[in-house]
């Protein structure tokens, strides 16, 4: 039988008359640490939620990795590359990869016949991948693309169609600044919103052979591929394994390269999350501190008493780490309730909105993370214990004569 863990048991289930002031001071300790464990849930399943749902986005509009030729950075207009490539659809069965798509871009001006404005056409072709923009389409549908007949539909933003005053159905004529300048007359097929200004603003998908008229290329000549894989965390890794399998006359720009702005921005917010992490484990071990050292003063007596009957210092010790143990595993227990309470209440229900020009998105995004829930609770709870060590001594310099005296 394990004598302090019995003892240990004994003082939980003991209602001590003296005990009245000191009793609310362990039950705030107890509080501080649900409070602190719920704040550190919902912290990082707002953060994460963040995150994904950002990134979710930028990939939306421009994949994982792009394969282009050497002589395109970050720019709009691109020399041409062939479509047909050894790698080509094939690399989609590589592991780790889930889609290759080609396509080509084309800076032009929208213009109504009261309003223009500049934006940047996206050639597709029948293999793109619709997932993405059919979860944000809110009018219309997708373009029907095939080989042998060109599409004159486009989907424009829900900012473009607002600035423009533009519906479903509506016609548009695009205008592009060449020698010769030309010009292609479009109609709305359908209208997406993703929160995102800086693509909101400019991005239309039109079929990729109205682009590979204008640039003067044939049907087998596009700006590049987009490939997307299955797992953003495999992106370093899969951008390398991608680029020994196209050859050297090409180059891959990851997305995280392409929009180093946006990705640099979400970096900045997992130093937030450590921050809060640090700080609320710091006052809980504070707060359970003070409930142990009110713990021992509280039981001095008995200390004396079990000093006295031959237990060691050590024996005591456990004693009232296993009573600590019982407090933080309490506040552990009833802070995982209402952290993870709330965060399935915004997940499934939204309470909580927000403007979404401002923050890209319109309520608060949640993305719990069972691993993150399960390495928070391990980890407050063994560093409380940790930081606990310290007041447990204590107990040493309690003298059982004159404790018992005392008494």
């Amino acid at each position: 039988m394990n004598f302090e863990l019995f003892i240990a048991r004994k003082i939980i289930r003991a209602k001590n008359p003296n005990s009245k002031g000191t009793r609310p001071i362990i039950n705030i300790a107890t509080a501080s640490i649900s409070i602190g464990i719920a704040v550190m849930i919902i912290s990082l399943a707002i953060v994460t939620g963040f995150q994904n749902q950002i990134k979710n986005k930028v990939i939306g509009f421009g994949s994982h990795i792009q394969i282009t030729s050497y002589d395109i950075i970050n720019t709009v207009e691109s020399s041409p590359i062939g479509k047909q490539q050894k790698f080509y659809p094939y690399i989609d069965t590589v592991k780790g990869v889930k889609h290759i798509q080609y396509y080509a871009t084309k800076a032009g001006i929208l213009k109504t016949q009261d309003d223009i404005q500049g934006v940047v056409l996206k050639g597709i072709g029948k293999d793109f991948d619709w997932t993405f923009f059919k979860q944000k389409m809110i009018e219309g549908g997708a373009l029907q693309l095939s080989d042998s007949s060109k599409s004159n539909g486009i989907i424009i933003s829900k900012t473009i169609a607002q600035k423009l005053k533009l519906r479903v159905g509506d016609k548009a004529t695009a205008h592009f600044v060449q020698d010769p300048p030309r010009a292609r007359r479009f109609f709305v097929n359908g209208i997406y919103e993703s929160g995102m200004e800086k693509f909101d603003n400019s991005i239309i998908l039109v079929d990729i052979q109205h682009i590979q008229k204008l640039n003067n290329w044939t049907e087998k000549q596009i700006s590049g591929f987009e490939i997307i894989l299955d797992n953003y965390s495999e992106l370093d890794n899969m951008d390398e394994i991608i680029f020994n399998h196209i050859g050297y006359e090409f180059r891959t720009s990851k997305i995280t390269e392409r929009n180093q702005e946006i990705f640099s921005w979400l970096d900045l917010l997992d130093k937030n999350v450590y921050i809060i992490l640090i700080l609320m484990i710091m006052v809980a071990g504070i707060n359970m501190i003070s409930a142990l050292l009110i713990l021992i003063l509280e039981r001095t007596n008995m200390i004396g008493m079990l000093k006295a009957l031959g237990a060691e210092n050590q024996s005591v010790r456990k004693i009232f780490l296993y009573n600590a143990a019982y407090l933080v595993g309490k506040g552990l227990f009833f802070g995982n309730i209402l952290g993870l309470g709330l965060c399935l209440g915004q997940l499934n229900f939204q309470v909580i909105k927000l403007p979404q020009e401002s923050y890209y998105i319109n309520c608060v995004p949640i993305k719990i993370d069972i691993l993150d829930t399960l390495i928070i609770n391990f980890g407050t709870f063994g560093l409380c214990l940790f930081m606990l060590l310290i007041p447990s001594y204590f107990v040493a310099k309690i003298s059982p004569v004159k404790s018992i005296q005392f008494n």
